[in-house]
């Protein structure tokens, strides 16, 4: 299962106590030493759109916390930085200060939560007025954050398009994604990726009608195609009527977002081996209506997909 919104609690590490002590003897002066401090948390990114599934268990995140100052004025040891690694076109809300944090670079890394001071030893507040301190300072609280995580993707191709529309198929025969397939309703119960000439593949669960109102799937994935690039419209040439199949799809689109009507797209007529060609040429000039490119393809005709791929590339 994918996790593509959830709410997480980061935890910076808490500074350690510093140490009341005494050197021995019988001019004892104070040698306690002043705590760690407390583990940073990170954030980096990933390519791997799964790495929401770490907050599937646990919601909370921390990092470790500094030691206590030690004696003969030894400071105690920092906590470790914890470093969180999330998805590519995760965007997350700071419940609290209301911040915002998009992460749409591969490359970069950055601090979330910064670890908390450790408190001074006794040694520290040694004076000519005061020679034997008897207090130390406590540590100071890391940085917590309550944040909503929200994963949205960022992809150069977005298939959409109705259930059993030969997404999957398709992508499978571009990609190496292996995206599972049959011939029943909701087969891609998650997006799927796949990489072709450098450039991500998004495969978006089927749509119904109504979809943007909850129905079926419902609006679950209707956020991921926000960001995609160019849209590959399936529809299958088999089709009782490809008009209704288009229409369908794009009405959900408006419904949930008019943007995504907007986006740049091309109408994929898929499984065109499964009619005659006098039939597919009548129903590229039904599609013509709503003036976007038509690109006829089977996944069992080289020749067809030779040519998607041609297209592709040059987008």
């Amino acid at each position: 299962m994918l996790i593509d919104e959830v709410e997480i609690i980061l935890r910076a590490g808490h500074g350690g106590p510093g140490r009341v002590s005494f050197n021995p003897g019988q001019h004892s002066g104070p040698n306690g030493g002043n705590g760690g401090k407390g583990g940073d948390i990170y954030l980096s990114v990933t390519s791997d759109l799964r790495a929401l599934n770490q907050f599937s268990k646990s919601k909370t995140k921390e990092a470790e916390n500094g030691e206590m100052g030690g004696k003969f004025q030894q400071s105690g040891k920092d906590g470790k930085d914890l470093e969180i690694v999330m998805p590519l076109g995760t965007e997350m809300n700071d419940l609290q200060t209301g911040e915002e944090f998009i992460l749409n670079d591969l490359n970069s890394r950055f601090l979330i939560c910064k670890g908390g001071l450790g408190g001074r030893g006794n040694f520290a507040f040694k004076s000519s007025r005061n020679t034997t301190p008897k207090y130390a300072q406590k540590g100071l609280p890391g940085r917590e954050r309550q944040l909503k995580v929200e994963l949205k993707y960022i992809a150069d191709f977005g298939l959409i398009g109705l259930p059993n529309a030969g997404k999957s198929s398709l992508l499978n025969e571009l990609t190496a994604a292996n995206a599972k397939i049959a011939d029943y309703p909701f087969t891609t119960l998650e997006p799927n990726l796949g990489m072709y000439n450098g450039k991500v593949i998004a495969d978006i669960p089927g749509l119904i009608e109504g979809a943007s109102e909850g129905k079926g799937l419902g609006v679950k994935f209707l956020k991921h195609i926000e960001k995609v690039k160019l849209l590959l419209h399936c529809v299958p040439a088999d089709s009782e009527d490809v008009l209704k199949d288009y229409q369908v799809v794009r009405n959900e689109l408006e419904k949930y977002n008019a943007d995504l009507t907007k986006k740049p797209e091309i109408i994929i007529l898929t499984k065109n081996d499964l009619i005659e060609e006098k039939d597919l040429q009548k129903k590229i000039i039904k599609l013509k209506k709503f003036k976007k490119e038509i690109i006829p393809v089977s996944i069992h005709d080289w020749d067809s997909l030779q040519n998607l791929e041609k297209l592709l590339v040059n987008k």
